[in-house]
């Protein structure tokens, strides 16, 4: 049969990885994975001519929207919420959002840019908005592909995404828009540790569907990031990305070759991590999260001995972000490193 063809290939593939849990083994598979992400360091991609382009002041809150460059020809942009409280330095989250109109979804704006009155709406919950007020300063980039950062034929026909063509451009050159989102992330973090009020021991992220697989993957690269909630995301390959229609910005070729996705993410470890899941999920099942789950555990507490530094939620929804257990999680976690 030809369903059985396939699955035989994805067997051999798995169980040809012969993933090690030695350090180096570990060390050895984040270069594997990015390099098959896709080399952008021709392109001198870093964020540079960062300008304030927006103020609004909240009782609890600042909010600042800032443009920069990202490479040439390439432009950025993302709101900064930076609390109103005592401290001079604060902890910092990247909040990433995934598909939908953008960074505006998450900070409590509407597609048109006006203030979203309905607290906490949608998938999003505008959840840069529930970080800040926890205390922590949030930086919320726009990803490429979505909002403002939307091919121009895209923008002028109000398709939702440019995921499709750039990613399709990107993989002809052996490159993924998976790692071009990736490499902006990193250089982001670069930017974020030179501003003074950020406690550049106390970084995190929180990542939400496609922004969950730009923190897993990025976190998993960069041990800069301390503690990490993947919201939306954790589950295995085989029982999501292979099993369900998906957007093509989920797929990296030969990435099964390295490891599957629990492994990857558990990449991360022993960094602080947090994983929710919705139980009616049907892009991300249940079942396979909590398979990842147990992944995952089993990697904490085995590899490093650290059990008390992962923790999940399986809540009571769909597709959308949980929050009731991991912005205190996330906040609690940065402040007591």
């Amino acid at each position: 049969m030809i369903d059985s063809f396939f699955e035989q290939i994805y067997l051999d593939t798995v169980n040809e990885t012969g993933n090690g849990n030695g350090e180096l083994q570990r060390n050895k598979r984040r270069q594997q994975i990015d390099a098959l992400m896709g080399d952008f360091r021709d392109y001198n991609v870093k964020v540079t001519n960062v300008q304030v382009v927006g103020t609004v002041e909240y009782d609890e809150y600042t909010r600042q929207k800032l443009m920069f460059q990202f490479a040439k020809d390439l432009t950025g942009s993302t709101y900064v919420l930076t609390p109103k409280n005592d401290r001079d330095i604060h902890p910092t989250v990247l909040a990433i959002h995934g598909h939908g109109y953008g960074n505006k979804e998450i900070v409590g704006l509407t597609k048109e840019g006006e203030e979203d009155n309905n607290n906490q709406s949608g998938i999003y919950q505008h959840f840069a908005v529930q970080l800040v007020k926890r205390g922590m300063k949030v930086i919320a980039p726009e990803v490429l592909g979505f909002g403002e950062r939307r091919l121009s034929e895209d923008i002028e026909d109000d398709k939702p995404s440019s995921c499709e063509p750039m990613a399709t451009q990107l993989l002809m050159t052996g490159r993924t828009l998976a790692g071009l989102r990736v490499t902006e992330t990193r250089r982001l973090i670069d930017w974020v540790e030179t501003m003074e009020d950020v406690d550049k021991k106390r970084i995190g992220m929180m990542g939400f569907s496609g922004g969950g697989l730009i923190a897993a993957f990025t976190a998993a690269l960069d041990n800069r990031i301390k503690a990490t909630v993947i919201s939306g995301f954790t589950n295995t390959f085989k029982g999501s990305i292979l099993a369900i229609h998906h957007c093509i910005d989920n797929y990296v070729p030969g990435i099964l070759e390295i490891s599957e996705l629990p492994e990857i993410i558990g990449l991360i470890a022993p960094r602080g991590l947090f994983v929710e899941g919705g139980h009616d999920d049907p892009i991300f099942p249940v079942k396979h999260t909590k398979l990842a789950i147990a992944q995952l555990e089993a990697i904490y507490r085995d590899m490093y001995d650290y059990p008390d530094r992962f923790s999940y939620d399986i809540f009571e929804g769909s597709h959308q972000i949980g929050g009731e257990k991991s912005y205190d999680w996330l906040r609690n976690y940065l402040l007591n490193i």
